[in-house]
């Protein structure tokens, strides 16, 4: 069953930016805002709109160092995605495997 949380990062995911910003944040480690906006054609304040999106569904972290914010991947909600989508595959491949034996069955018939 989906949670309220399942769902905002679903919504977080549905964005190609916020997932080209996770990839980023996931091979190159912490960034900043700044940082992450020379590599985009977006401005500043679109990265950060962005940022606090993935935030709020937990899928970013923030460390406050001085005036500098560094944005990290936190991975755990896209492990609980995962686990939810691999439950969803077990049962439709079980559910195929179902039919395919009645079909072959029929067929013998």
């Amino acid at each position: 069953m989906q949670t309220l949380a399942d769902a905002s990062v679903f919504a977080a995911l549905a964005d190609p930016t916020r997932r080209q910003l996770l990839v980023n944040l996931a091979d190159n480690g912490p960034k900043t805002a700044t940082q992450l906006a020379e590599e985009y054609p977006i401005t500043r304040q679109g990265v950060i709109k962005h940022l606090h999106i993935l935030e709020d569904a937990g899928l970013v972290a923030v460390a406050q160092k001085g005036r500098e914010k560094r944005y990290t991947l936190t991975p755990e909600p896209l492990g609980e995605i995962d686990r939810w989508i691999q439950e969803i595959g077990a049962r439709w491949e079980e559910r195929l495997a179902r039919l395919k034996a009645f079909v072959e069955r029929e067929d013998i018939q």
